[in-house]
């Protein structure tokens, strides 16, 4: 199975859809950013794909060990295993494949290497792709693969289907960070970041989806704007200018409409 797609950042389209699949409205998007912000800190560093265009995963050895009977714990205790030994971010592939090829090899199903890793900007995991709206991990990842709004919606029917979207329109961040991160979640202040972070949203403004796809193709073209957030701060201007440059465009910081539609074009990515 090949998991490289056109890496397509989310769109107004995908958000709205979001919204209205959680029963909010265009002004209520505060509660979208702030989960995208706070669940994607870790793994995804605020983008769902990575920069060869395959979805962020992150797999989980103990999950594989659990759809496997541990029958390779002795034979790769690297991908069959106890919790934990996650290694680093560029070693989840190489996991993830091992594991796909060990399931061929005993002629077991692709979709037990598929459930074992979380995928995409929300980190759903395989093994959730019926809450998430699909009959299996495969159609799932396939979906995945394409871009973030559909990420975004596998996440939005995960909150949706768990409860979690009630306690996210209560505010009621304790619940939800027990929920979606465990009971060991206040280890890493989870519920004190989503009250920050929505504090933030609602109160300033919040991210362009516009100037995140910039930052996306600026980040496929190697301009490092640095993290995918929506928001035009120094590495992300220095990357503009740099990109106008190359590109022959007049020198400035800016994002305007001629470098905007360079930038989509040059990196194929929908503007």
């Amino acid at each position: 199975m090949k998991f490289t797609g056109k890496g397509q950042p989310l769109t107004r389209g995908g958000l709205n859809k979001v919204l209205a699949m959680l029963g909010l409205g265009p002004n209520d998007t505060a509660y979208i950013w702030t989960v995208i912000e706070v669940e994607t800190a870790g793994v995804t560093q605020g983008f769902g794909f990575r920069l060869d265009r395959r979805p962020q995963i992150l797999f989980e050895r103990h999950i594989f060990r659990k759809y496997t009977d541990g029958r390779f714990d002795g034979a790769a205790p690297d991908v069959s295993g106890s919790p934990g030994g996650y290694g680093s971010v560029a070693e989840q592939y190489l996991k993830l494949d091992k594991a796909v090829e060990l399931c061929a090899k005993a002629k077991l199903s692709l979709e037990l290497a598929l459930k074992s890793a979380s995928w995409g900007m929300g980190q759903v995991m395989g093994f959730n792709h019926e809450v998430a709206g699909f009959k299996t991990a495969t159609s799932m990842v396939q979906a995945m693969i394409q871009g973030e709004d559909a990420q975004l919606a596998a996440m939005a029917r995960f909150l949706k289907a768990n409860g979690l979207a009630t306690l996210l329109l209560k505010k009621d961040w304790t619940g939800f960070a027990k929920c979606y991160n465990g009971p060991s979640y206040w280890q890493n202040h989870y519920d004190v970041k989503l009250a920050e972070q929505f504090q933030r949203f609602t109160s300033g403004s919040q991210p362009s989806l516009e100037m995140r796809t910039a930052q996306v193709a600026l980040l496929f073209l190697g301009y490092t704007p640095g993290k995918i957030d929506g928001t035009i701060g120094p590495r992300t201007r220095a990357a503009i200018k740099n990109f106008r440059i190359a590109a022959g465009l007049p020198a400035s910081e800016e994002l305007d409409g001629p470098a905007y539609r360079a930038l989509c074009r040059k990196a194929r990515i929908r503007p």
